[in-house]
């Protein structure tokens, strides 16, 4: 808030108008500019506190990637396996002795806390336009991927479906009844695809950030 006083001297004459008004500018350009400064240091300050968030959030997310990724894969061979087992009940009408099926898909989240509270806080528009985008360009695969993740899941509850009242002296399910199952797992599969194709993706996001940035 800027206040302007009315000067304790009459004014007399254009000199002391002139003069007046030329001390009333000067204090509003000086106040002026001390408010800019504050309110720059303020949002420099408020960008850099987003930055060391983001990186942090970003690393640890990195490190959960590996893993998530590795248990994808597990995941995925699981599910090849699964169709080698049903391809042969399908031609023989029997389950291969010693054989078991398994049909499972975790969801791994990835934190995105520090990039929400920078978009709630305004340090994200505050930041040079590259390093926003950049920032966005990681959140919104994250996003994707997460998405497609629970696409997955519900793919993997079908898949699973006719498992949910079997027991284990029931019958081995039907020819016709494998090849439902071996389309279901196959979609499952292909979802799998395109979360490990989104995890490749964010893999490589994150490695270029990590690279392109000091730790804070």
């Amino acid at each position: 808030m800027l206040d302007v006083h009315s000067p304790h001297e009459p004014i007399i004459g254009w000199k002391d108008f002139f003069l007046h008004l030329f001390t009333i500018t000067i204090g509003l350009l000086i106040a002026l500019s001390l408010e800019g400064a504050v309110e720059w240091n303020h949002h420099r300050h408020l960008v850099h506190d987003a930055e060391a968030s983001l990186f942090h959030e970003i690393q640890s997310n990195a490190l959960a990637l590996t893993d998530a990724v590795s248990d994808l894969h597990k995941q995925r061979d699981e599910l090849q396996h699964d169709i080698v087992v049903l391809n042969e009940l399908i031609k023989t009408n029997k389950l291969p002795d010693h054989e078991h099926m398994t049909v499972t898909f975790h969801i791994k989240t990835f934190d995105n806390l520090g990039w929400k509270t920078a978009q709630a806080t305004g340090a994200a528009a505050y930041m040079p336009y590259a390093d926003a985008q950049e920032y966005d360009g990681i959140y919104s695969t994250q996003d994707e991927l997460a998405d497609s993740e629970k696409q997955a899941a519900r793919d993997a509850i079908l898949a699973l479906a006719p498992f949910m009242e079997s027991v284990d002296n029931a019958p081995d399910p039907t020819s016709s009844e494998a090849k439902m199952i071996k389309d279901r797992i196959q979609t499952l599969e292909g979802q799998i695809l395109l979360v490990d194709s989104l995890m490749g993706s964010l893999d490589g996001q994150y490695k270029k950030f990590l690279s392109a940035h000091p730790a804070h």
